[in-house]
Formats: C-alpha cells, structure tokens, sequence
C-alpha cells in the first residue's frame, strides 16, 4: 500500500506553550481511515493545522507523496468544526459546495459547466438536492455538515481531514453521514478526529492517540490499559461496541482535559 503522508519527529508549539506535540511520527497510506483520539488540549487540532499548513511546526517534517513518488502537496479536503462556520454569511448550499474547486481554479476564472453539474451530483450523493439554492443560515446542523462533507469531497481528494464530524447537532443523519465516509473511504484515505471513541472504534482501520505525543494503534482491537496508557490517566468514557468493553474513569483533580488545543 502506498504511503500519502509522511510525519517525522514533528514538533508544534506556541508563544504561551512551547510544546503543543513532540516528537510526533505518523504515516498515512491510500485507503486509510484513521482515527485520532485523545484529551481536550492534547493537540489533536494542532496536528490537523500543521497537516494543512496552518501552523508552523518548530520541528521536524511533514512529507508528501502521489504514486509512491514525494511531491509538494496532495489534495486535502477538509471538515472543520462547526464552530467555525459562519451561518450568518450570504452563501447558498450549492455556492459553498462549488468553493470546494477554488483550488484548482484562478481567482477570475468562472466555473465550467461541468463543474456545476457536479455540484448537483454531489448534492445528491449528500441527500441535498432539494435545498440547493437554500442559505446555510436556514440550514440544520446535520444539513450543514453535509454540505460542508460535499465541498471537502467535490475536488476528489487524496485525503479527507475530519475534525469532530460529531460535533453538529443533526443526530437523526449521524448514522447515515458515517455510512457516506464508508463509501468515501473506498477511494479517498480519511483521518477522522473525534473525543468520541466509541464512535472511533467502530469506524475506523487504525487509531493514534494524541496527548502532546502520539501513541498509534494498528487495528481496532485495543484494549482500555493502551488507553489509560495513551491518554496519560485524563478521564474517559468509551461506550463499547461489541466485544469492546464499556469502562468510565473518573473525573479527577488537577486534570486540564478541559482545555482546548
């Protein structure tokens, strides 16, 4: 299998704290469908932002590859957190679908026609195609979340980065959304972050937990002493599925889980 993505002793820090990741090696391969866990404040999003070039790292490499070959960039598409959309902004679910081939496109240039059928293509792969024209600010958040999913996938990418998907608040599509990743998957290698790892653990081919280090999994089947282990003694909830035990540990003093990275 193919490497995309290779990390090497990659560290990240900021001005008020130095070492947000350290030492951090990752490989990413084609079909891959990654998940990343780990405590609020571990650094998960700030692996997501150095990936994407939106943060500098202090150390360390981030390479690329495309048929085996190293290269500058790949196509990443990308989810953000909901968090981070603005549902005041004037835009319609088919305008903020197309945004996804800004890339690939000069700033003056206009969309072919075969770029906007393929919105429509898109739009019903996503279940929209009857909202098209809608405004994201009268959308659901489960709405959003698709349309969101369609920009990230319209420039068929190589990898599709998605930062806690679970986050929107639609959960009568949330079965429905994980299916269409399924389906994604079978063409685009995937890193899904999430503090859901239930959820993770039921989706995914391999798992790294992100707590300043990184800590990876091949597989599924990981037991709760490589969690504990993983997450450094912050507390968490899995819900298992399957053979996969349920086990809560308990909210302790002196924890900074609550912070975000």
């Amino acid at each position: 299998m193919s490497k995309i993505v290779e990390i090497k002793n990659l560290s990240v820090g900021y001005e008020d704290r130095p070492y947000v990741l350290k030492n951090i090696n990752l490989d990413v391969y084609e079909g891959d469908f990654l998940g990343i866990i780990g405590p609020n404040g571990g650094g998960k999003t700030t692996l997501l932002k150095a990936l994407l070039s939106l943060v500098k790292p202090t150390s360390g490499t981030i390479s690329f590859f495309k048929n085996n070959v190293k290269t500058d960039r790949i196509n990443i598409g990308y989810l953000p957190q909901i968090n981070q959309i603005d549902k005041k902004f004037p835009i319609s679910v088919s305008d903020v679908i197309l945004s996804g081939l800004t890339v690939n496109r000069g700033i003056f240039s206009s969309y072919t026609k075969e770029q906007k059928e393929k919105v429509g293509d898109i739009a019903r792969q996503m279940g929209l195609e009857d909202l098209i024209t809608r405004p994201i600010g009268a959308l659901s958040g489960g709405q959003l979340q698709r349309t969101l999913l369609g920009r990230a996938i319209i420039d068929n990418p190589d990898l599709l980065v998605l930062d806690e998907p679970n986050s929107y608040v639609d959960k009568r599509f949330e079965s429905n959304f994980y299916k269409l990743l399924e389906d994604i998957n079978k063409n685009t290698a995937i890193i899904l972050v999430s503090h859901d790892v239930g959820t993770v653990v039921s989706m995914v081919k391999n798992i790294a937990c992100v707590n300043e280090g990184l800590h990876y999994h091949p597989g599924t089947n990981i037991t709760t002493e490589w969690l504990e282990k993983s997450y450094s003694s912050c507390p968490i909830e899995i819900i298992g599925h399957g053979d996969f035990p349920h086990r809560v540990l308990e909210k302790h003093e002196g924890c900074d889980c609550c912070n975000e990275d």
